[in-house]
C-alpha cells in the first residue's frame, strides 16, 4: 500500500503524521524547537531548527516502510519572513506570525496606503502579524539585510526549498502576506512596489495540491527515502487543518482551537466584509474562505495553568473547570495583542468581576470561556454579512478538552463536530499529498472518504441563554479597556 506523509510546521514544534491511502494513521511524531524574544513583543526562530526537526521526524515516520512512502505536504504556520540571499543562504532569522513589532508599518498601510486601497488590491487590510509590514520593517531597520534578499518565503516553502530546491507557495499561504491579490490568485504588482520587492523575489504560485518536485538525491539518501518521492507544496496552516477536518464545501466551518485561535468558514466564492475585520484568504481546495484569527486560544490556558499557578496537570483543572459557575468573571484573552476582529497589538488580557468567593476553578472556566467569546467575536462578524454556518467541526489541542467543547458549542449556539483524528494541519497535508499524487481526483473527493466525525456536541438551551448575556458583556470591556493601552 502507498504511504503519505503530512507535515506541520507548528510555532513550537514540527508535527508529523504517516499516512495510507484510506487516512489511516499509521505513525506520528514531533520535535520542538524554541522560540526566540530579542525584544518584548518580537518572536524569532531559526529555520535551520525547523530543518533540524524535518529530519528528525521524517526518519522515525519511514523507517522501515520509506520504499512505500509516495509523497509529502505542509500545513505552516503562516505570515512569517523567511529571506535568502543569493547564494540560498537565510540572511536572518525569521519574523513569526505573533510578532508585534510592526505596529508603524501596519498603520502606515492602513492609513497611509489606505484601507479601501489595499482591500482592493489584495481583499485584505494589514495586520501586524501580516508579511508586507515585516518586509517595510526589515527596510526601515535592517536596510543591509534588506538589500542583500534575492528570495522571499513563507515558512513551510522554506522546508518544500530545502527538500526540492523549487522555490514555490501556494495560494493559501501566499494570501496572508498581504502581496497577493487574492481574487485574481496572482502577485499584486502594486503592493509589491509599495514593499519595494520585485515578483522575481517571490516564489511562484501553485495550487496547494500541486506537485512542486521530486525528493533531491542527497536529501533522499541521506532520509533513507527514494528520488522518487514527490513534494506536494501544501498550503498555510488552517486551510490544512480545513481539509483535514473536511471544511470543504460552501458553508462548512472549522474551529481551531491551536496556540492561535481561529474560525474558517468556506466559500465557493471570493468575498469581503464591510469592515475587513476578517481575513479573505484562498482555500487549499482551489476556492475561498473567510476565517478570523485570535492571537491566542490555547496558549492562553497553558500561560494560565503552566506560567500563572505552575501547575500543569489539565486533567485536574478540566474536572474542576466542567463544574464551575465563574458567575460574572469574564476573561479576555489579548495576551499578545489581539489581530480579529479588533487589529489592535496593544489590547491586553484581564480578568474582570473578580470577588472575595472567586475560586480558580471559575477562573479557569472563564479563560475558556473567553477564547470561545473572542472566537464568536469574528463569526458575528460573518453572521453579519449573511453568511450562514449551521455547525461547525473543532480541532487543535484545546478541542481534546470535554469542557472547552461544551463551552463552543454553548456560545456558539450550534452544533460542534468531533471528528476522528485530531491531526489538522498534518492531517491535511497527508490529503492534499495524496490528491496530488492522483490517489484521489480532487480534494473534495479525498475528504468526503477519508474524515469523519467521530460525534457531536449539541448546544445546551439554558447555557445558550446564559452565555448570551454574557457574551453582551464581553463586548462591552474591549472598548471600554483599550483606551488605558
Amino acid at each position: 500500500m502507498n504511504y503519505y506523509i503530512g507535515i506541520d510546521l507548528g510555532t513550537s514544534s514540527l508535527k508529523g503524521i504517516l499516512a495510507d491511502v484510506n487516512g489511516n494513521i499509521l505513525r506520528q511524531c514531533s520535535a520542538d524547537y524554541e522560540v526566540r524574544y530579542p525584544k518584548n513583543g518580537w518572536t524569532e526562530q531559526n529555520p535551520s531548527d525547523w530543518i533540524a526537526a524535518l529530519k528528525k521526524v521524517l526518519k522515525t515516520l519511514t523507517r522501515d516502510c520509506s520504499h512505500s512512502v509516495k509523497g509529502l505536504s505542509f500545513g505552516g504556520q503562516m505570515h512569517g519572513l523567511v529571506v535568502l540571499d543569493g547564494s540560498g543562504e537565510v540572511i536572518r532569522p525569521c519574523i513569526l506570525w505573533n510578532d508585534g513589532r510592526t505596529e508603524k508599518q501596519m498603520e502606515y498601510l492602513n492609513a497611509e496606503v489606505g484601507k479601501e486601497k489595499l482591500s482592493g488590491l489584495t481583499g485584505n487590510i494589514a495586520f501586524a502579524g501580516f508579511t508586507a509590514p515585516k518586509l517595510l520593517w526589515l527596510y526601515e531597520n535592517e536596510p543591509d539585510n534588506f538589500a542583500r534578499i534575492a528570495k522571499i518565503m513563507l515558512p513551510k516553502d522554506y522546508l518544500a526549498y530545502v527538500l526540492t530546491g523549487e522555490f514555490a507557495t501556494d495560494y493559501s499561504d501566499a494570501s496572508g502576506t498581504l502581496l497577493l491579490d487574492v481574487k485574481n490568485k496572482r502577485w499584486s504588482q502594486e503592493m509589491l512596489k509599495i514593499c519595494r520587492v520585485s515578483e522575481n523575489q517571490l516564489p511562484e504560485l501553485y495550487d496547494s495540491f500541486s506537485v512542486i518536485g521530486n525528493l533531491k538525491r542527497e536529501f533522499a539518501d541521506e532520509l533513507g527515502l527514494t528520488s522518487d518521492v514527490k513534494v506536494i507544496i501544501g498550503a498555510g496552516d488552517n486551510a490544512a487543518a480545513a481539509i483535514g477536518t473536511g471544511t470543504v464545501k460552501n458553508g462548512d466551518c472549522n474551529v481551531s482551537l491551536g496556540t492561535s485561535g481561529t474560525i474558517f468558514i468556506s466559500r465557493d466564492g471570493f468575498s469581503v466584509d464591510g469592515a475587513n475585520a476578517l481575513h479573505s484568504f484562498a482555500h487549499a481546495n482551489g476556492k475561498w474562505h473567510l476565517m478570523g484569527c485570535i492571537l491566542s486560544a490555547a496558549s492562553c490556558r497553558k500561560w494560565w495553568l503552566e506560567d500563572i499557578l505552575a501547575n500543569a496537570d489539565y486533567q485536574q483543572d478540566e474536572t474542576a473547570a466542567r463544574n464551575a459557575d465563574c458567575c460574572g468573571v469574564i476573561f479576555l484573552p489579548y495576551l499578545s495583542g489581539e489581530r480579529s476582529p479588533h487589529n489592535d497589538v496593544n489590547a491586553k488580557g484581564a480578568f474582570i468581576g473578580l470577588s472575595a468567593t472567586t475560586s480558580r476553578a471559575d477562573m479557569s472556566r472563564a479563560v475558556m470561556e473567553g477564547v470561545a467569546f473572542a472566537l464568536r467575536d469574528c463569526l458575528e462578524v460573518a453572521r453579519q454579512n449573511g453568511v450562514v454556518v449551521q455547525s461547525t467541526n473543532l480541532c487543535g489541542g484545546g478541542a481534546k478538552s470535554e469542557a472547552w467543547r461544551q463551552i463552543c458549542a454553548d456560545v456558539f449556539g450550534i452544533p460542534v463536530n468531533i471528528l476522528t483524528t485530531e491531526q489538522g494541519p498534518a492531517f491535511g497535508a497527508a490529503i492534499l499529498a495524496m490528491v496530488g499524487c492522483g490517489e484521489y481526483p480532487d480534494v473534495l473527493s479525498a475528504t468526503e472518504k477519508i474524515v469523519k466525525v467521530k460525534h457531536t456536541v449539541y448546544p445546551q438551551a439554558d447555557s445558550v441563554e446564559r452565555y448570551e448575556e454574557k457574551y453582551l458583556k464581553f463586548k462591552e470591556l474591549y472598548p471600554l479597556l483599550k483606551r488605558l493601552y
